[in-house]
């Protein structure tokens, strides 16, 4: 069985398992991209999750512009229709909330976190082929919350009666993950997915942490392609010759 193949049975098992839990107000909706982009997580996986990885970059859950939109981690939609080439069907969430509509691959938003973070390995490896012979983008929880005015909620934020089994269904596909592709480096992106991944990594797996390209993070918005390439060069993640 290839690993595509077991990485795509181990999310459809997050998939139905975070689709099963409830939560409350404030959370007015939440949408599962597992679930109505279906068909593009395949498509992702299966063309460039397939082999071991030296290398696994974890971010926190979907954004509203990103993932939520093409089903691909940190996924803004112009990388992933024309860089990484995904033309999947993207369907709806069950209950949209009408101040975040899914348009798929036809969103005019653009992801600012996506974009800084494809950018920079668009432009260190050129192709996708030359990026994902060693790399891997994932994120941990597949699940949006959103308020009713459409603020996004993050999972650090919901209280710990319906945090706590979401991080445990979400930490146990993570743990499966890593045991699947077997990364030398399981890279956070942000604090967050940093401190899942030291709860779950496992034995000879380094862990090292990415500056989140969030514009909502002051640090980010001053210059964050230097600091994020510093950052992997200084980690030894990426040598300075990488091309």
């Amino acid at each position: 069985m290839s690993h595509a193949s077991q990485a795509l049975a181990i999310l459809a098992d997050l998939r139905d398992h975070t689709g099963a839990l409830r939560f409350a107000d404030p959370v007015t909706h939440v949408y599962n991209p597992l679930e109505y982009a279906w068909p593009a997580v395949e498509q992702y996986v299966e063309r460039f999750g397939d082999g071991p990885r030296r290398v696994l970059f974890l971010g926190m859950n979907p954004g509203p512009w990103g993932m939520v939109q093409t089903g691909v981690p940190f996924g803004e939609v112009a990388v992933v229709r024309d860089w990484l080439k995904i033309d999947a069907t993207v369907g709806k969430p069950a209950v949209e909330h009408p101040k975040r509509p899914v348009e798929g691959l036809a969103c005019t938003r653009s992801e600012v976190s996506g974009r800084r973070l494809w950018g920079l390995f668009a432009e260190r490896y050129r192709t996708p082929q030359a990026f994902f012979a060693e790399h891997l983008i994932l994120n941990h929880c597949p699940l949006v919350f959103m308020e009713e005015s459409g603020r996004n909620r993050t999972p650090d934020k919901l209280p710990i009666a319906e945090r706590k089994p979401l991080l445990a269904v979400c930490d146990e596909a993570l743990a499966a993950l890593l045991d699947l592709y077997r990364p030398e480096w399981c890279v956070g992106v942000g604090g967050f997915a940093e401190k899942r991944l030291q709860g779950v990594a496992g034995d000879g797996m380094k862990i090292g942490r990415l500056l989140h390209p969030s514009p909502a993070s002051p640090a980010a918005n001053r210059g964050w392609e230097p600091q994020a390439l510093a950052q992997l060069i200084d980690q030894g993640i990426w040598q300075p010759n990488t091309t």
